[in-house]
């Protein structure tokens, strides 16, 4: 079994190669060829936090895994993750786990791949100024996704603590130099939305972070960070007045996005309004933009499906480059 820490996928796993397997992964679960529970949450109210299993078996790529993830907020207090996470990748023709990863690292990678993707696919090809707003553990992938896909001149983050914003500003423009962008502090929500041809949230917000109103034509939105039926984003305007809205996956954005729940409750939203899943515009099922002026919005909860190829990703490349340390059960 071979395992790899944080800083081992660091080392030669890429956001180009997270997108990619991404991709793999969307058309896998779209094409039905895919078992997908619906993710476990078990509440620890004693602890003040939640434990989460997420299993799932790719037929394609014969993959079985699963990741567990912790939120435990009060852990901080402790100097510890309030997110801890690991994944296990199992052999699909044996059932033996081959790999035990980083979960937490992984999901930073593959959940902003999979924005990156869906604005691979959507934003417009000119597409030069982005919005960010959050600037939590996920907002540092969420930012380079953005970057990896398009040539952005800049990008404005917008987050309620003023200190976190703007050492995550500054810190970006560290980590990402070599994309050439400059990241800029917003000092609003207007602000940072202004003639923005792209958005991406990515907070634990219970109510919407930014004007859909004010929204330019022709920009593309990525909700990322609503996970559960009370937690919303993107406001009702913007779901309601957008061209094209896509899922990652009917069953989990259905069950779980507030974004799209909230709205369908009040009877100005439905499920038949939903364009596609995004693996369903990349096998061509759906269509995608047809025209510049068009606003489109993703909208993703997340799905175990992206784990396990990503995981799989990692795993055989590893093994390719000589990187982990081996354990013998």
């Amino acid at each position: 079994m071979l395992f790899l820490s944080e800083k081992d996928i660091k080392r030669f796993y890429t956001m180009q190669d997270a997108i990619a397997a991404d991709e793999i992964a969307y058309k896998a679960l779209s094409a039905g060829d895919c078992v997908v529970p619906l993710r476990i949450n078990i509440d620890i109210p004693k602890h003040n936090g939640q434990s989460l299993y997420m299993p799932a078996y790719v037929k394609s790529i014969d993959a079985i895994g699963i990741k567990i993830v912790s939120v435990f907020p009060d852990n901080v207090k402790l100097g510890k993750p309030a997110v801890p996470a690991q994944i296990a990748l199992l052999e699909g023709s044996t059932g033996e786990v081959i790999c035990i990863m980083d979960g937490t690292y992984v999901t930073q990678v593959r959940t902003g791949a999979a924005a990156g993707a869906a604005t691979k696919y959507l934003a417009r090809e000119d597409a030069s100024a982005a919005a960010l707003f959050g600037t939590g553990g996920q907002a540092m992938a969420q930012l380079e996704a953005l970057l990896a896909v398009r040539k952005l001149k800049t990008v404005k983050v917008f987050d309620i603590n003023a200190e976190r914003k703007e050492a995550f500003v500054k810190a970006a423009n560290i980590e990402l130099e070599r994309y050439g962008a400059k990241i800029l502090a917003a000092e609003s929500s207007d602000e940072a939305i202004y003639n923005a041809d792209i958005i991406t949230a990515v907070t634990t917000s219970k109510r919407p972070v930014f004007d859909g109103r004010k929204v330019k034509k022709g920009c593309h939105i990525n909700g990322v960070g609503a996970y559960t039926p009370e937690m919303q984003e993107l406001d009702e305007y913007l779901i309601t007045h957008a061209d094209k809205v896509y899922v990652d996956s009917y069953t989990g954005a259905l069950a779980e996005a507030g974004d799209l729940i909230i709205p369908i409750q009040k009877g100005t939203f439905s499920k038949e309004k939903v364009t596609g899943e995004i693996g369903e515009l990349l096998l061509g099922k759906v269509p995608g933009r047809v025209s510049a002026d068009e606003i489109t919005v993703f909208n993703t909860v997340g799905t175990a499906v992206l784990d396990v190829v990503t995981a799989h990703s990692i795993y055989h490349k590893a093994l390719e480059m000589g990187i982990g340390t081996k354990i013998d059960m």
